[in-house]
């Protein structure tokens, strides 16, 4: 069997949101997926790119994916990557694919000198949960992720005098 890590192509911002919705269906969160494959092109392949994906192929057939973007630590004082989502397709799972796609982004931070590889997890998924702290993962317990969207982002946004 062979497996093949790789950087998503031009063209297939199709696969990438197809694999966003297989996620947002996994973690019951299919009601949230607004983007479309024109977003997701843009994102990767527009003008100023600061979106990234790596496929995971299994004998030549696309089954997982790992989207992420740079971030920056000031008290490291480099920059860092967050992965914003990883999938790998059920029928796929356990064989090594999503621990392949979380070494890709390691390598890539400490190709680039980066430090940190960050991420978040939804904390009742505890087969992941298990499984990123079998590769060193330290479970962040004392941070609480915050968000601002929709009408609270708008009057935020015009609440500045």
């Amino acid at each position: 069997m062979a497996l093949n890590i790789r950087r998503v192509r031009p063209g297939e911002a199709g696969l990438v949101l197809a694999f966003v919705c297989e996620l947002a269906e996994y973690e019951k969160l299919s009601h949230e997926v607004e983007a479309t494959k024109a977003d997701i092109a843009e994102a990767l392949f527009g003008e100023r790119p600061q979106l990234y994906c790596a496929i995971a192929e299994w004998n030549g057939e696309a089954v997982g994916f790992a989207v992420w973007f740079t971030n920056f630590s000031t008290f490291s004082g480099r920059h860092g990557i967050y992965l914003e989502d990883l999938y790998v397709r059920p029928s796929h799972r356990g064989r090594g694919l999503g621990k392949a796609l979380l070494v890709y982004l390691a390598k890539e931070c400490v190709d680039n000198g980066w430090s940190r590889l960050q991420w978040a997890v939804l904390d009742w998924n505890t087969p992941s949960i298990a499984f990123y702290k079998s590769l060193g993962a330290v479970m962040m317990d004392d941070w609480t992720l915050c968000r601002v969207t929709g009408p609270a982002l708008t009057r935020l946004a015009g609440s500045a005098s």
